[in-house]
């Protein structure tokens, strides 16, 4: 019972090894993550079209029930930028944002999302996120990352624009372009200019000035804090805000409330599919990251559990003023660097983010919003990969048109459209390249007892033989391939007598695939063809024990490919060379 749950409760697990030594290094890796998340959580929230301080709620609680749920010691939890601009996406059209309603419908799907992510962990759905497949979650992360540095224009241009898609924001941006606040533009262009710096010359920079690599990784991860404190003194001393530049304002000097989201029968109608692909983003996202990072450690993630543990993040992000949250790649990776050993080092950086709340807020009352944009573009940029355009066209056309759909759809429509046709396209994917399996005709290798395709080696066959490989499970999809295949094999040679299909990569039949084994069976049957199977594996020939197909059987069922050839070959003459 302990055992079962301490499964459902990673954290009794790991506390029960915690140290003084664990403690520090968790400490210091709080530390580190606490000052970065900091102006990125105001920075998300924003573009989320949230008040500012909902980043900052929205990365306590859930971070601390991740820290008792989640498995990976290493993963960061809180706002991200994809997720973030899920959610404007969402809200966008159903509230208008900057309202009550629009906080609350917050509330609303970050609850969904918590619920529906709860429900796939605990029923074990977990494999429901394999049909993103890479490349198209590889083209959907780049067009968004293109569409949220669109999106942060306005601010660094100090001007107002509107759209979910980057037709619709550059058209916007391009209307509004002659009210340009030149002083915001100033100051946005330097803070973006500076970042980028840090984030590739700085470190080196301090390498070459004799700087300890320590004291060199410390500084450049404190870079955007840097930024954060230059650019509020400025605004504050010369008052630019009076000068039109947009700042922060006002953030409450409190602890995460307790909420409530509101239900309404309608909203959850709205929001239940955009609940559902921010679920299944925010996942596949968070596992990658998790399993990148526990990997170098030889640590196990459980990815039932991470859906326990996000969906527990989420519903507590709903209760305390937040949105949706997930595992970020960034701070993950700085958290890990930093020298994390468990998740107690998220639970320490909540606390951190939870001081600010109460004692740092006033300090950026003159932050203006161009650094916060500033710190997005830079952050999500490095999400951009176009070069996974030109490495799926060379591995593969079908790919490369999904991901090459992907990108367009999610620029040209928006997220939610891109995210949409990238799981249909991964699933319609999934079921073309299935439903038309690879079959091979197959013969001996001379001196062996190995069987290869007949048009890549030169192998010894027989004229009154015929043995198909399938390299696929059969199931309904690809059960008539099957059937029409073999079907324009035999027909097509008079002189056949014997079918083996090779069943060594076969793992599953399913029912419709069986019927189509009886038909061929049958089929063969009237052409006075025996049908044999060869190699077929434990769990698969359990099923057919089950059914009357091998009662039915033209021929026998073999061990080995080789055995069956030399049944086969037997009362047929001579092998003759292919």
């Amino acid at each position: 019972m302990q055992n079962r749950f301490s499964q459902y409760v990673p954290a009794l697990t790991w506390a029960r090894e915690y140290d003084r030594t664990i403690l520090s290094n968790d400490l210091l890796a709080a530390l580190v993550v606490t000052i970065m998340l900091i102006p990125q959580s105001l920075a998300y929230a924003l573009l989320a079209g949230l008040p500012p301080e909902a980043g900052l709620y929205a990365s306590i609680a859930p971070i601390i029930l991740y820290a008792i749920f989640g498995t990976s010691r290493a993963l960061a939890v809180g706002p991200v930028a994809v997720v973030s601009l899920m959610t404007a996406a969402a809200l966008g059209n159903i509230v208008e944002q900057g309202t009550v309603g629009y906080a609350a419908a917050a509330l609303l799907l970050a609850g969904l999302s918590g619920l529906i992510l709860l429900g796939m962990g605990l029923f074990r759905l977990g494999f429901i996120a394999n049909f993103l497949s890479h490349p198209v979650i590889a083209g959907f992360i780049t067009a968004s990352g293109i569409i949220i540095a669109a999106s942060q224009l306005k601010h660094i241009l100090g001007i107002n624009a509107e759209g979910h898609n980057l037709l619709d924001l550059v058209m916007s941006l391009i209307k509004h372009l002659p009210d340009t606040n030149w002083v915001t533009l100033l100051i946005g262009a330097l803070a973006t200019g500076f970042l980028f710096w840090v984030r590739k010359g700085l470190k080196p920079t301090l390498k070459r000035a004799g700087v300890s690599l320590a004291l060199a990784d410390a500084t450049t991860k404190a870079g955007p804090v840097l930024v954060v404190v230059l650019t509020t003194l400025t605004v504050w001393v010369f008052g630019l805000d009076k000068q039109g530049v947009k700042i922060v304002g006002e953030v409450p000097q409190s602890l995460p409330p307790l909420t409530l989201p509101a239900f309404s029968p309608e909203l959850f109608r709205q929001l239940l599919l955009p609940a559902f692909l921010i679920s299944i983003i925010g996942f596949v996202e968070s596992i990658s990251v998790a399993q990148t990072l526990a990997a170098k450690k030889r640590q196990r993630i459980d990815p039932d559990q991470e859906l326990i543990g996000l969906g527990a993040a989420n519903v507590a992000a709903s209760l305390t003023g937040g949105f949706p949250v997930t595992g970020g790649f960034s701070r993950s990776v700085v958290n890990f660097d930093a020298g994390a050993e468990t998740p107690a080092a998220g639970a320490f950086t909540a606390v951190g983010l939870a001081i600010a709340a109460v004692a740092l807020t006033p300090l950026i009352f003159f932050l203006p919003k161009a650094t916060l944009a500033a710190t997005i573009i830079v952050a999500v940029l490095s999400l951009v990969d176009f070069s996974i355009l030109k490495r799926s066209w060379a591995y593969s056309k079908a790919d490369f048109a999904a991901v090459f759909i992907t990108i367009l759809l999610t620029l040209t429509l928006g997220v939610e459209a891109g995210v949409s046709a990238g799981v249909s396209l991964s699933i319609l994917l999934h079921l073309y390249k299935s439903s038309r399996p690879h079959i091979a005709e197959v013969g001996l290798v001379r001196g062996t007892e190995h069987f290869r395709n007949v048009l890549r080696h030169s192998v010894k066959t027989h004229p009154n033989v015929v043995t198909l490989r399938v390299d696929e499970s059969l199931y309904f999809a690809n059960a008539r391939f099957l059937e029409d295949s073999i079907q324009n094999r035999v027909a097509g040679d008079p002189d056949i007598r014997h079918v083996i299909l090779q069943c060594s990569a076969i793992n599953e039949i399913d029912f419709s695939a069986l019927e189509s084994l009886e038909a061929i069976n049958k089929r063969l049957d009237e052409m006075d063809v025996k049908l044999h199977l060869s190699e077929v594996k434990g769990p698969v020939m359990d099923r057919l024990e089950k059914s009357h197909f091998l009662d039915e059987l033209t021929g026998q069922v073999f061990l080995t490919q080789y055995e069956a050839a030399h049944v086969a070959e037997e009362g047929c003459g001579t092998a003759r060379s292919g």
